[in-house]
């Protein structure tokens, strides 16, 4: 095995799904750790420092959403995408509003979910050439992914860094919620328009003074505008 890009935290109880997330990264060039409980994988989490967390909701002891709130909690922003048989909007919201970065429903194809690891990996990483925008109080600066509300840090997550810079990337211009799925969340990316209107309350709330700068166009989408 060549972990070259990075390890990923898997947290699952059923051994034939981690089994087979495990072969499917190491074939990828990941290193792999398997935690089969929600206590275990928080621990390893914290210890291991993965590059990303591949977490079920369903788990002996805390489940995934509460190992996701922990490490939000915690100041801890490592990508995380939540495994789940639930195929429920309210529980895809839920996992959303707590810092996760995707959702795959089971059953789902092992190289689907790589290349949605992949995806959120290309994002984390940002584009250093591209210059900081600012609209109204916001700051945003792709290489060094940050944003600033009036010179004040404010902590995204690496989907909501992305939906926000797509949209402050060109102020004033509409994006629809399938442009901006299409755009930010990428291959693979079925979980509905509603999944935009979350990740925008949810940036929203965190601008604070800033949220202003979000437009919603009724009906249509969302732009960043001062």
């Amino acid at each position: 095995m060549n972990p070259a890009k990075g390890l990923v935290l898997v947290v699952e109880d059923e051994r034939s799904i981690a089994d087979l997330v495990r072969m499917y990264l190491v074939r990828e060039g990941f290193g792999v750790h398997v935690e089969r409980d929600g206590e275990a994988g928080l621990a390893a989490a914290r210890r291991l420092r993965p590059v990303a967390c591949v977490l079920d909701i369903a788990l002996p002891g805390i489940d995934g959403t509460e190992i996701c709130r922990r490490l939000r909690e915690g100041g801890d922003w490592t990508p995380v995408i939540f495994l789940t048989a639930r195929d429920d909007e309210v529980d895809r919201i839920v996992g959303l509003e707590l810092g996760a970065d995707d959702y795959v429903t089971k059953p789902f194809s092992p190289r689907e979910l790589v290349a949605r690891i992949r995806a959120v990996l290309r994002r984390t990483a940002g584009t250093p050439e591209e210059r900081p925008h600012t609209v109204g109080p916001v700051t945003l600066d792709p290489g060094r992914r940050t944003v600033t509300v009036d010179g004040a840090p404010v902590r995204l997550t690496s989907t909501e860094f992305d939906l926000l810079a797509r949209l402050m990337g060109r102020p004033g211009r509409v994006f629809t919620r399938e442009e901006l799925l299409a755009s930010v969340w990428g291959y693979g990316a079925q979980a509905g328009t509603r999944t935009v209107d979350v990740h925008v309350a949810q940036v929203r709330a965190k601008l604070g003074d800033g949220a202003a700068v979000l437009r919603t166009h009724r009906g249509v989408g969302y732009a960043a505008d001062a």
